[in-house]
């Protein structure tokens, strides 16, 4: 696999003036964390493309688990839930084309979910595979784990997915035949409204460098506040996973500015999404055709996951369990124990 020396020794980028910065702000001591740096190719509609994650735990772990940020966050931002995770699970937390240590787009409109979904399918194939390259069992299926009709079987994973994140877990475990064995959906469901993907588009056109890191460590905290309890030493590593120092002296954040460029969800004009667009996004036809068991979690404040939506989500017959955390708005951080814990007993329940 692709270690971190690998993903520093690739042909440089239009981009590569930040990834030497990348490579130093991207690591812990992997003695004290068990964390490591890994990335792999992964073909886009105008080429090759470097995804970036970080892996956690025992390889060997019949467990998986994935994680994926939001809109213009990265896969460290999971550094405290995966720390724990790791004790009974392999865990991967991936950084989206154009953010954390994952490669720039050049052709920016190729920002959109069917690219996110393609990109977490092959690592979803690379965290998978047998161990013996699938030798084993050779003219029967490719993944004995699967029938027709069995689900994920034992080459499953089990996906967190905040926000942006969220939606694409949503988007994947509705697919036939899909890998992924439960969903944790944080703060996100199958309606968003408009006013809320405004304010995500807006956040985005705004200035996105700074003179200083005490003024981009300002907007980072600023950006994040809804996020609920975060400890100091959480916000130092949050900032430093976050803000980059550019050629010029300047400082910006680990996030291709230009991932608005693309159209919202890059689906093809004839896509059904639903019949209330008018008002928001809708993704309830995709959510009718999710079977796996799923944790929704919501801040009490969030104007992102409204109420009525997560009662309308509870109605589908599949398992499904609901937290919401006080004081708390758009997204939960997944940092405090209390928050960890829902995660980690609702991953550690017994399927149904």
């Amino acid at each position: 696999m692709h270690r971190i020396r690998a993903f520093l020794e690739r042909r440089p980028e239009p981009n590569e003036r930040l990834e030497s910065r990348r490579s130093r702000w991207l690591r812990l001591p992997a003695s004290r964390t068990g964390m490591s740096l890994e990335s792999f190719l992964s073909l886009g509609p105008h080429g090759f493309h470097r995804i970036a994650y970080t892996a956690w735990g025992d390889r060997a772990s019949r467990r998986r688990v994935l994680c994926m940020h939001g809109l213009t966050r990265n896969a460290r931002d999971f550094d405290w839930l995966a720390r724990t995770l790791q004790r009974d699970s392999h865990v991967v937390c991936m950084d989206a084309a154009g953010r954390g240590a994952s490669e720039w787009l050049e052709h920016k409109p190729d920002y959109t979910f069917r690219l996110y979904q393609a990109d977490a399918a092959a690592l979803i194939a690379r965290i998978t595979a047998p161990a013996n390259g699938g030798r084993e069992g050779a003219g029967r299926s490719a993944n004995p784990g699967f029938s027709e009709n069995s689900g994920a079987g034992d080459v499953g994973v089990d996906w967190i997915g905040t926000s942006m994140g969220g939606l694409i877990g949503m988007l994947l475990a509705a697919q036939p035949r899909s890998p992924i064995r439960r969903l944790v959906l944080n703060d996100v469901g199958p309606f968003v409204a408009w006013s809320a993907l405004l304010r995500f588009k807006s956040n985005l056109m705004t200035r996105n460098t700074y003179p200083d890191r005490e003024q981009a460590e300002a907007v980072l905290r600023q950006s994040c506040a809804a996020w609920g309890p975060i400890t100091e030493e959480q916000w130092a590593q949050l900032a430093q996973h976050s803000i980059l120092r550019t050629e010029d002296g300047q400082y910006t954040f680990a996030c291709d500015p230009r991932i608005a460029d693309a159209t919202a969800w890059g689906f093809s004009p004839d896509a059904r999404v639903g019949t209330r667009n008018l008002l928001g996004l809708e993704l309830w036809s995709v959510w009718a055709n999710v079977r796996c068991p799923v944790l929704i979690l919501r801040g009490k404040e969030s104007l992102v996951l409204l109420p009525e939506t997560v009662e309308r989500m509870r109605r589908r017959e599949a398992h499904t369990e609901v937290a919401e955390f006080d004081g708390v708005g758009h997204a939960p951080a997944l940092m405090a124990p209390d928050q960890i814990g829902v995660v980690r007993r609702f991953l550690s329940a017994k399927l149904g």
